[in-house]
């Protein structure tokens, strides 16, 4: 039987969170309840414990039954956090790291997923503050309910009433589904751009900030894989409960993909590696008085490629950067090399892809295509991973 924490924060919509409970028991999930303090002004904590048999949690300086520490007990048997309603000062909390209650406490001591319902004022939800600190937790990975549209409690029209309880629930049970779908398999994860050196002091490099392939790398570690992160120079700090692996430049890339993915199940190339290096690196910096006015160059080694030409049993990811003809680039590409998923990017729009914390992609395969629209990269990563198991549990 799965476990849910449940938090409700003091929001009209707060009685809505008796039924999600009700509902999620009649999927045989147990729910534990944290209230904050301004949630008991709307519903009273007895009745959650009525409804879910276990004492309700808003006193985090309480101890539990068995005189355990409650956020850190509830914390660790969660599988899921789920907050509804989600109110604008919890989610300011949980994005800016404020632990100063029972639920925003626990918030930071769990390895749960996150699932949050917002409901409040359109104004307020509308308002930049909001908007930021949600666009903060889906970077992180939380997944967002989006609030419905009509008449809201204060009398308003817009969006920001709580989502429907059937929404919220299937949503809860796509999370538990998803905790630990990807338990047992070896994942290799390539991220971020290489650097190819002209001399001590000038090098050849690209755009990529690594962000999307260190999201891919954290989704699978979230979904209970065994991975290994392979980042080019970044300015990201290695990820937590997996193992990173650093390289400089294309050929340490390919030594490191090659020897990390010998007994993977599944790869993802979602560095941008180069295609050229020079031909001849200088050990001295060159000075612009003798330096030449073209510089030779060679190709690397197409990594993808060279994993394609010995797949085996693996499952092969690529990225595809492109910006015209988007998706046929990709299917060519899929084809050319051996690939069973191309994530195809047009990076010539504004606000997606190189160094952006959004991100749209078609998942090009021999099956089809999906179309995955303007989204967090932390969301698309999940989009990846499911796609990956769709195309996996077909080919058997």
């Amino acid at each position: 039987m799965p476990t849910v924490v449940l938090g409700v924060t003091g929001c009209i919509g707060a009685y809505k969170a008796c039924e999600v409970l009700r509902e999620l028991q009649k999927r045989d999930v147990d729910v534990h309840v944290v209230m904050t303090r301004h949630a008991t002004e709307f519903v009273s904590p007895m009745t959650f414990e009525a409804l879910s048999r276990h004492a309700v949690f808003v006193d985090q300086f309480r101890l539990g039954e068995n005189g355990d520490i409650r956020h850190i007990s509830l914390a660790d048997a969660a599988e899921l956090l789920l907050v509804a309603p989600a109110t604008a000062n919890v989610l300011a909390k949980f994005a800016r790291g404020i632990a100063d209650d029972a639920l925003s406490t626990l918030h930071l001591a769990t390895r749960a997923p996150l699932l949050l319902a917002p409901a409040m004022n359109v104004n307020m939800f509308e308002h930049p503050a909001v908007a930021e600190n949600l666009a903060i937790l889906r970077a992180r990975g939380a997944t967002v309910i989006e609030p419905g549209s009509g008449y809201l409690a204060c009398g308003w029209l817009g969006k920001g009433r709580l989502a429907e309880v059937p929404d919220i629930v299937e949503a809860a049970m796509a999370a538990l589904q998803r905790r630990r779908d990807l338990a047992g398999l070896q994942v290799v994860v390539s991220a971020g751009p290489t650097i190819e050196d002209l001399d001590p002091v000038r090098f050849i490099s690209n755009r990529s900030s690594g962000k999307m392939g260190y999201r891919v790398a954290e989704a699978a570690r979230d979904r209970g894989a065994a991975v290994t992160l392979v980042s080019g120079p970044t300015a990201l700090a290695d990820p937590p409960g997996l193992r990173t692996v650093r390289v400089r430049s294309a050929a340490e890339m390919e030594q490191a993909v090659l020897r990390e993915s010998a007994g993977a199940d599944v790869v993802v190339m979602a560095a941008a590696v180069a295609d050229w290096r020079p031909a001849n690196r200088s050990d001295h910096k060159v000075k612009k008085e003798v330096a030449a006015r073209s510089i030779e160059l060679e190709r690397t080694t197409d990594i993808l490629a060279a994993l394609g030409r010995e797949k085996g049993p693996r499952f092969l990811v690529g990225f595809a950067a492109e910006t015209d003809d988007v998706v046929g680039y990709a299917r060519g590409k899929l084809v050319a090399k051996n690939a069973d998923l191309i994530v195809a990017n047009d990076v010539s729009g504004a606000g997606v892809g190189f160094d952006a914390d959004d991100n749209a992609a078609t998942l090009v395969d021999s099956a089809g295509e999906v179309v995955v629209e303007r989204t967090s990269k932390r969301a698309l990563a999940e989009r990846i991973w499911d796609r990956v198991r769709e195309l996996r549990g077909a080919r058997g």
